[in-house]
C-alpha cells in the first residue's frame, strides 16, 4: 500500500503554528498597487491565519 502524499502546492502556501493553527499570505499584493493605500498594502503584506470555515479543509490537504 503506498503512502498518502502531502499536497505540495498546499505545503508552500501553508505552515502551522505552534499552537496548531494554519498561517496563510494575503492576496492581492502582487500588482496594480497604484491605486491602493500605503496603509493597505502594509497590512497584505502581514500573515493572516485560515479562518475556522476553511480549516478542516486546509488541514487535510496538508497531513493527507
Amino acid at each position: 500500500m503506498p503512502k498518502q502524499k502531502t499536497k505540495r502546492a498546499a505545503m508552500k502556501r501553508f505552515s502551522l503554528t505552534g499552537t496548531g493553527k494554519i498561517k496563510r499570505s494575503r492576496a492581492n499584493k502582487r500588482h496594480i498597487l497604484t491605486k491602493k493605500t500605503t496603509k493597505r498594502k502594509n497590512q497584505l503584506g502581514k500573515s493572516a491565519l485560515v479562518s475556522s470555515a476553511d480549516y478542516r479543509r486546509t488541514i487535510k490537504l496538508l497531513q493527507a
